[in-house]
C-alpha cells in the first residue's frame, strides 16, 4: 500500500520523525523518491560507472534506513544526505584502491608549499572538461569529494566546516592542497 499523498508535502525532517518513530518503510519510499537521482548523480560523478553508481545509491539508501535516527537536524537533511553519501563514496573507493600512497591527510601545524601559494579558483574553472574529469579520477577520495562540494554542489566555507566538523581554515588548507594536486595531476595528463 503506497502512503498517502499527504506526506509528499511534508518537509523531510517531519518525515524522518514519522520515520524513526514507525519503521514504515513505505514513508521511507517518500524520502527514497525524493532523494534516489540525486543520491545516483553524486554516485556517478564521484566513481563514473552506471553500474557502480545504482549499486552504490542502493547500498546508501540500505545504510540510510538503518542510520537515520542519527539525523540530528543540526544542518538540512539535504546537506546531511550529501555527506552521508560522499563518505560512503570516499569509503568504497579507498577500499577498491588499497595500497594507493597518495592519501589525504593533512597536520593542521604542518606548513607546507600548499598553504605558500594560494591557487586561485579560476585554475580549476579553465581546465578542459574532459581532461578535468581524468585527473579528478586521479586525486585521492577525500580530494575528490571536497572539491566537488566546493564546486559541484557549490557549498560554501561554512557549510563543508560543518560537514566535516572542522574549522574553516582548515577546510580552506584542505581545498588549496586538492587544488594544487589536481593542477598538478592535470599538468601531467
Amino acid at each position: 500500500m503506497a502512503p498517502p499523498k499527504s506526506f509528499e508535502i511534508i518537509t523531510d525532517e517531519e518525515l524522518i520523525q514519522k520515520i524513526t518513530r514507525t519503521n514504515d518503510t513505505h514513508l521511507f519510499g517518500v524520502l527514497y523518491d525524493r532523494y534516489t537521482s540525486v543520491v545516483y548523480n553524486k554516485c556517478l560523478g564521484f566513481i563514473g560507472s552506471k553500474e557502480e553508481a545504482q549499486d552504490l545509491t542502493h547500498d546508501i539508501f540500505v545504510k540510510l534506513f538503518v542510520k537515520l535516527k542519527t539525523f540530528k537536524g543540526e544542518a538540512k537533511f539535504s546537506t546531511w544526505l550529501y555527506s552521508f553519501t560522499y563518505n560512503h563514496c570516499v569509503n568504497y573507493l579507498q577500499r577498491e584502491i588499497k595500497g594507493n600512497k597518495n592519501t589525504f591527510s593533512i597536520d593542521e601545524n604542518h606548513v607546507g608549499e600548499a598553504e605558500e601559494e594560494e591557487i586561485s579558483d579560476a585554475q580549476i574553472f579553465e581546465m578542459k572538461a574532459e581532461k578535468l574529469y581524468r585527473a579528478l579520477q586521479l586525486i585521492s577520495p577525500p580530494e575528490r569529494a571536497i572539491l566537488l562540494l566546493k564546486y559541484q554542489d557549490d557549498l560554501s566555507i561554512k557549510e563543508i566546516s560543518t560537514l566535516y566538523s572542522i574549522g574553516e581554515s582548515a577546510v580552506k588548507m584542505r581545498l588549496n592542497r586538492s587544488k594544487l594536486n589536481l593542477i598538478e595531476l592535470y599538468k601531467s595528463l
